[in-house]
């Protein structure tokens, strides 16, 4: 990651050379922010380990609120094992949390702030920008969505079954809770499985990984809004002789959803294991149903031959998709993943330039 985004690994410890030693009059080196601050979401642990390591790389002092209900103990592991491996690199870190609301607790953490990085809701972020000084350079990640994109080339025997499970690993990993999780999977028409069977077989596999792969606990509340949901599918495939819309759910739980319809516009998903899928003539029409959510869309998983794999994902970047990664690793994202399409590491930094 230092050489992704620094070119050079040592650049946050000592002056280095911009280009090649001996055609170069420049050096440049690197600082981070004295006192890095996070606020974390508690959907998934794997953001505020990230964003720990990232102030680690940036030499930075840290300070973490923590997420509620739980939301803290990953990133506390995580703390604790810094601190067990090196004292003194450990004591860097500061973990806490409190209820939301507690403004002066908040405000007294935010005015200490060299660089604040927020994980939230959009709402969230405009209200802790508001509350920053103009000195504190600010990070917001907000909402974000994620679809899939199976071309009709790799829908034939036995590749249509690997695209399937596939499929399936992305909508139960994390049940489907971050923002990298697919909502919508884009079936194009013309393979040798339609986009109905698709859904079917789709359906098929997670009720097969439910007694492996259970989905979470939810509150009553989550799984009412599923159940609800649900009913209104159900009442659509249930109003036609050739019904445009098909539901396929787990027995006597709300454990995993399947939805097809015809109609190919995006639909945000209730999530936890609740996924759409609808077909399209091509990915052009696929990114036209999107539209409503373009600029918001953090991955495409992409389901394709070889041969059009660089054809989709130049359509992909050129529409304002920021990460197009293989179907089935959606939510396995690499460490130097460009998050939100910005570098990870060196928006944290300042930069000093030495011309000789």
């Amino acid at each position: 990651m230092l050489e992704q985004d620094l070119s050079h690994p040592r650049r946050v410890d000592e002056f280095a050379f911009s280009g090649p030693e001996q055609n170069s009059s420049r050096a440049s080196l690197v600082g981070g922010p004295e006192l890095l601050v996070h606020v974390a979401a508690g959907n998934l642990p794997n953001p505020s380990l990230m964003s720990l390591t990232l102030g680690l790389l940036a030499r930075s002092a840290q300070f973490m609120k923590c997420a509620g209900g739980g939301g803290g103990f990953f990133p506390r592991l995580f703390a604790h094992s810094i601190h067990e491996a090196d004292r003194k690199l450990g004591a860097c870190l500061e973990l806490a949390s409190w209820k939301g609301g507690d403004h002066r607790l908040d405000q007294a953490l935010f005015d200490e702030a060299d660089c604040l990085t927020a994980t939230g809701s959009d709402e969230t972020l405009s209200a802790i920008q508001l509350r920053l000084t103009r000195r504190t350079r600010f990070l917001g990640y907000g909402h974000r969505v994620s679809f899939a994109f199976v071309s009709a080339d790799v829908l034939t025997g036995l590749h249509a079954t690997r695209v399937i499970e596939r499929a399936a690993r992305d909508v139960t990993a994390w049940d489907q809770l971050g923002c990298l999780s697919p909502h919508v999977i884009y079936v194009e028409q013309g393979g040798a499985v339609t986009a109905e069977a698709f859904a079917e077989r789709l359906a098929g596999e997670l009720d097969r990984r439910e007694p492996s792969h259970p989905r979470g606990k939810l509150p009553v509340d989550i799984a009412a809004q599923i159940a609800s949901r649900r009913s209104i599918y159900q009442l659509r495939s249930c109003s036609s002789d050739s019904p445009e819309t098909r539901v396929w759910c787990s027995h006597e739980s709300t454990a995993w959803t399947v939805v097809y319809e015809v109609d190919p516009r995006f639909q945000v998903s209730c999530l936890h294991r609740f996924v759409y899928v609808k077909p399209v003539t091509s990915l052009v029409a696929a990114l036209q149903s999107a539209d409503v959510v373009r600029g918001k869309v953090s991955t495409v998983g992409l389901a394709a031959p070889e041969g059009r794999a660089q054809e989709f994902a130049t359509e992909l970047a050129r529409w304002g998709v920021s990460r197009v990664c293989p179907l089935g690793r959606m939510q396995r994202p690499p460490l130097a993943w460009r998050h939100d399409g910005r570098p990870a590491l060196a928006d944290l930094l300042s930069w000093t330039d030495w011309e000789m």
